[in-house]
């Protein structure tokens, strides 16, 4: 069986895989918590808030795909798996069936917050490790609170 070299030591590599994984399950989990609001969205801002939904689908699948090949990069098995996320997400989930565009506004923009909340930590958990994944958690946090200001933005 192939294993993946690091090119960091132990100790890096370790804490590096920390932050990336636990960014991974966020980005897991936002996807999907995403998608479910889209799929069940009703309301008057319907058009506007179910197009903006499928931007943080796509902001968190391209995260995920880039935080995963970065862990694959540095020899850390990404773990994405179903029961993973289940067990390991943060996010407080939403209610079955409809879903008002207000509440789903609110639940995304508190959602984010606290998403932006845990990679900053990790932003700085990688900073003497791995600058490399550093850089690619800043860029994607970067984008998660634009996403943040314009669902805060709907709420005004």
């Amino acid at each position: 069986m192939a294993t993946i070299k690091s090119p960091l030591d132990e100790q890096a590599r370790k804490a590096t895989g920390q932050a990336l994984q636990g960014a991974l399950i966020d980005l897991v989990d936002l996807s999907l918590f995403a998608k479910q609001a889209h799929w069940n969205l009703t309301g008057r801002n319907f058009k506007v808030v179910h197009e903006h939904l499928d931007e943080i689908v796509d902001l968190a699948r391209e995260g995920m795909d880039d935080v995963a090949e970065r862990a694959v990069a540095i020899g850390v098995n990404p773990d994405a798996r179903v029961r993973t996320v289940a067990d390991r997400t943060e996010i407080d989930q939403l209610d079955a069936g409809y879903l008002a565009d207000d509440k789903v506004v609110a639940a995304v923009t508190d959602t984010l917050a606290q998403i932006i909340t845990r990679f900053r930590e990790r932003v700085a958990a990688t900073d003497e490790p791995d600058p490399v994944s550093q850089d690619l958690l800043i860029s994607i946090t970067s984008e998660l609170e634009k996403q943040h200001w314009m669902f805060q933005a709907q709420t005004s």
